[in-house]
């Protein structure tokens, strides 16, 4: 036996006894008895995990007494027994998302279906994070209680984002080649430049967003299919879980689980919304519509400063431009207060108080480089 396989079983060892220490724990402290349960069954699956590097420690005759858990796992332990679990449940969170893959490499792990069991308390633990004691996900508490209006929410968001980054870079660029003392037809050509070369960009960068979402998600469901397949009574356990953390108890949780699972693409569609957050029939929307969204949102904005430039010249114009900016910036700002909740004349003015900054330091910038390369 190598002596590099004695200190990964050493190394995985440490860390099965170093979670179920914590999830025993958790356990033992949360107040809610279906979570309570769940982490049972976190500190069952890792104690299974212990004891299988155990015996191959003993086959390689390398056995010794087990490893106590580390400072940081008794740091958490400390924190969860004093102040509850949710107070040390960000960092688990965090723990298992980059232990996801520990066991990917290792082939005697993967034969155990350790690998899978380790993406399985991931996404378990992701689903918990976002569950309330009431047993629902907070944005559903919200939905419900009328406090919260995602859809929407984000539309408006998106839209005003798109639109001042558009008006903000425009007018920037708009006053710094005012402030050279080119002239105005210089600055129109320049604006309009500055209007496609931004509104194209963003639109590629929201496409390789939403595409590279796609394919991500596309690649999760795959692999969510592969161990409905490979590993069933795991993913029965995994709906188990899941549907006790939710508040069902133990007859309904096991008996929904293997309906469920009767039927393979009701179970895949289940998981994929439940464990990864993902809708099949959307992954994350169409690329090309957010491309198109963007490029026009960002060119309403940009092309606001440069209207002046078709009509008229000089500091006419630049006047106009930074006030129409001014307004459209101030307008914007009023209109987030729809999601934010906050005052429409604060925010406003803050966001003329950001873009007329902007505005002036182009300006400026201008205005040197123009002098310089004049005299």
């Amino acid at each position: 036996m190598a002596e590099t396989d004695i200190a990964r079983y050493r190394r995985n060892l440490q860390a099965e006894i170093e979670g179920a220490a914590l999830y025993r724990v958790l356990s033992e402290v949360e107040q809610s008895p279906e979570l309570a349960t769940v982490y049972a069954r976190l500190a069952e699956t890792e104690e299974r995990h212990a004891a299988h590097w155990r015996r191959r420690l003993e086959e390689a005759g390398a056995a010794g007494p087990d490893p106590r858990p580390g400072w940081r796992t008794r740091v958490l332990i400390w924190i969860a027994r004093r102040f509850g679990p949710a107070a040390v449940l960000p960092t688990i969170i965090g723990h298992e998302r980059s232990d996801s893959h520990r066991y990917d490499t290792q082939p005697d792990a993967r034969a155990a279906g350790m690998a899978a069991d380790e993406r399985s308390h991931a996404r378990l633990f992701r689903m918990i994070g976002q569950v309330t004691p009431s047993g629902l996900p907070g944005s559903a508490v919200a939905q419900l209680e009328g406090r919260h209006r995602a859809a929407g929410g984000n539309a408006l968001r998106a839209a005003v984002l798109g639109a001042n980054d558009g008006l903000v870079s425009n007018v920037s660029l708009v006053m710094g080649v005012a402030g050279a003392d080119l002239a105005p037809r210089s600055i129109l050509v320049t604006g309009l430049a500055g209007l496609l070369a931004g509104s194209l960009s963003m639109a590629m960068g929201e496409w390789l967003s939403v595409q590279s979402a796609r394919e991500l998600y596309a690649h999760q469901i795959e692999i969510e299919r592969e161990e409905l397949e490979a590993f069933p009574d795991e993913e029965i356990e995994e709906l188990t879980l899941i549907f006790r953390s939710r508040g069902m108890d133990e007859a309904a949780a096991r008996t929904a689980a293997q309906q469920m699972m009767s039927e393979p693409a009701v179970a895949l569609d289940a998981l994929a919304r439940e464990e990864l957050g993902i809708d099949p029939e959307e992954l994350g929307g169409s690329a090309w519509e957010a491309a198109i969204a963007s490029f026009l949102l960002f060119a309403v904005g940009a092309i606001i400063p440069v209207i002046p430039y078709f009509f008229t010249g000089g500091l006419i114009a630049a006047g106009i431009s930074l006030g129409l900016a001014m307004i459209a910036l101030f307008l914007l700002g009023a209109g987030i207060t729809v999601i934010t909740g906050r005052n429409a004349l604060h925010s406003g003015l803050r966001q003329v108080a950001i873009g007329s900054a902007a505005a002036a330091v182009t300006y400026l910038i201008g205005r040197l480089v123009g002098v310089s390369l004049a005299g």
